[in-house]
């Protein structure tokens, strides 16, 4: 008797799309109340303003048939706040009654800024679960001062040019040092494919900067022929509508492609994530948030997060290898919110 053995083919793995179910005008009344006691308490209620906003919608996040939790403690967070306060406000007054006093507190936020960001991206992971297990950072303050200090000056000194190289160390650092419970994220993309990308939308705003400067020659001086002063004047302005929306649409398809490039290059141990971004979608949302918000006096603004934030979320999925069950849970220590408080000062968002 024979028997036949069949070499066993790895199983396909399984897209698990992320899905958003708030709604703007659930979040309306949340946004709403949080602004009014925030005013009311004169900022203090802000602090709790960002735990309830932040429970909302990782509570209306989910993947794989599960949702996200946030843990944030609301009088923590307010004290970060406050001493962000005193020391973003003594720069600042610093700098308004003595220049070198200015310049001296300026370098000293500059310096202290990669402890806050490090402390930021802590304090964020930790409070964020899913299934139960926490989200953390392992990254080194060391390693926060040269991503966030020195590679900075790198391309500041390289006038630009070292920005792809940059970006690709930030996201890198922000990707690798995160875990899941005990499973750790990986990337892989490259410094090339960050240059690949950035030398095509400049080669986009070269190309563009040209034809504009063209148009803007030619029908200037046709209007002017034709309608005098006024038709030039008109010409000049439409030009000017033009060539914004021109590098907005830029803009807007660039961070598309930056979006699918850094997470089409993650990985959660053997699984890994899908972006699908577009830059038509992108503009579209954008514009339309606009619109709205300017026509409703800003009353649309939680409507237009919500629907910032399902683009972005349900443009992502997870590509699993297995089960999502094996990640082994892997308490951290608690951490200050020290970082969360002074990002959201400097505005910048580190969050999920």
């Amino acid at each position: 008797m024979s028997a036949v053995f069949e070499k066993a083919v790895p199983a396909a793995p399984t897209e698990e799309r992320i899905t958003f179910s708030a709604t703007g005008s659930e979040y309306f009344r949340i946004w709403i109340v949080n602004l009014l006691l925030s005013i009311v308490t004169l900022g203090i209620y802000s602090a709790w303003a960002k735990v309830r906003r932040n429970q909302y919608f990782y509570a209306n996040t989910k993947l794989a048939g599960s949702t996200f939790e946030y843990h944030g403690n609301p009088m923590a967070i307010l004290k970060g706040r406050i001493a962000a306060i005193v020391l973003f406000g003594g720069y600042n007054l610093a700098l308004r009654y003595s220049l070198p006093f200015g310049l001296v507190m300026m370098a000293v936020v500059a310096a202290v800024m990669p402890w806050l960001v490090w402390k930021s991206l802590q304090f964020s992971l930790h409070n964020s679960s899913y299934r139960g297990i926490r989200f953390g950072f392992r990254g080194s303050l060391g390693s926060a001062y040269l991503h966030y200090l020195v590679l900075p000056i790198v391309s500041v000194i390289t006038l630009g040019f070292g920005t792809p190289f940059v970006h690709q160390r930030l996201k890198r650092y922000q990707h690798t040092e995160s875990r899941y419970g005990g499973t750790h994220f990986s990337f892989d993309a490259t410094v090339g494919d960050f240059y690949k990308t950035y030398a095509v939308f400049l080669g986009l705003i070269v190309a563009g900067s040209f034809a504009l400067g063209i148009a803007a020659a030619v029908f200037g001086g046709v209007a002017a022929v034709l309608s005098g002063a006024a038709g030039a004047s008109g010409a000049v302005f439409l030009l000017i509508i033009v060539s914004y929306a021109f590098f907005l649409c830029v803009g807007w398809a660039l961070m598309a492609v930056l979006q699918n490039l850094i997470w089409n290059h993650t990985q959660l141990g053997t699984h890994r994530f899908k972006s699908t971004m577009t830059w038509s979608g992108l503009a579209g949302l954008y514009m339309t948030n606009t619109l709205a918000i300017i026509f409703t006096l800003g009353l649309f603004i939680p409507f237009a997060h919500v629907r910032a934030l399902r683009y972005r979320l349900e443009s992502t999925a997870m590509l699993v290898n297995g089960s999502l069950d094996d990640v082994v849970a892997n308490k951290g220590d608690a951490v200050s919110a020290f970082g969360e408080g002074a990002a959201d000062l400097a505005g910048f968002d580190l969050s999920l």
